[in-house]
């Protein structure tokens, strides 16, 4: 995927377009020198840019760091889903290898001269994950917060509760921060519960990752076990791992000082490349 007219500016942000017609949301936040390195959030399976909140903001103000936000397409106010269209259980890999790649094009990232970090949430940890592994020269690290590797009944059961909670309160809480929210849920629902989607798994790919990689859990992840970053650092060289207690599926949220300082330390921490 190429990316098309660079970016615009629309009301209340700043946007990308991408080759295919695909418009996408972007903030940038932090500091506002082109040498600092550069932070990229990706948002879970129902975020945004609105619903990072203040952690992008919060987080490179204390790094000293920029930082890019941006929806995915389905999302916030980026493009949503055609009529009828339908995620592949290869969604997140395309998000990794095709949508990454051009929103940091289109933004003006040379990615191969400036590598940035990655910080991903759920969904978006995977999708830090695949494209570390894709493109490991063109990564500088990446910090993953509950993320996936492979399906556990957890996860499916945790999805299931919520489709059958959507129309009684949660629609309503997730319309304010997707202006098409049925395209949020319903992408990400509908591909999570595929049948076909039980076998997925990118534990294959963790060996190809060489950037350091800190893997965040919460011990009451209603999504998600331990399994899933022992498996990151069993199969990823170098990988570190940080256990929360006290915290379910959005460290960020429910632990944000330790979030906050195990990422400074670890990106702070002195390594040879």
């Amino acid at each position: 995927m190429s990316t098309g007219t660079g970016t615009s500016t629309g009301t209340g942000g700043d946007f990308v377009h991408l080759a295919g017609g695909l418009r996408i949301e972007v903030a940038r936040v932090g500091v506002d020198d082109p040498s600092a390195p550069l932070m990229v959030f990706l948002h879970e399976g129902l975020g945004s840019v609105a619903l990072w909140k203040d952690t992008p903001a919060r987080l490179c103000a204390a790094g000293g760091w920029r930082g890019l936000v941006y929806s995915r397409p389905g999302y916030g106010r980026s493009t949503p889903r055609g009529a009828g269209e339908r995620w592949a259980t290869d969604f997140m890999h395309r998000q990794a290898t095709e949508v990454l790649p051009a929103v940091l094009e289109g933004c003006g990232v040379d990615a191969a001269v400036d590598p940035p970090w990655l910080f991903g949430h759920s969904d978006g940890g995977t999708i830090a994950l695949i494209h570390a592994a894709t493109s490991p020269d063109r990564v500088a690290g990446a910090i993953v917060l509950a993320p996936h590797v492979f399906v556990e009944d957890i996860s499916v059961e945790s999805i299931v509760r919520a489709r059958e909670g959507y129309a009684t309160g949660l629609r309503e809480r997730l319309s304010r921060f997707h202006d098409d929210v049925d395209s949020a849920f319903f992408g990400w629902a509908d591909a999570w519960l595929d049948p076909a989607f039980r076998t997925w798994s990118i534990t294959p790919l963790l060996s190809a990752i060489r950037c350091p990689v800190l893997a965040i859990q919460g011990h009451d992840d209603e999504y998600g076990t331990m399994a899933q970053i022992d498996a990151i650092v069993q199969a990823t060289p170098g990988a570190a791992a940080l256990a929360l207690d006290g915290c379910g599926h959005s460290p960020h949220r429910e632990r944000p000082d330790a979030v906050t300082e195990a990422t400074l330390a670890f990106v702070r921490r002195p390594r040879t490349r």
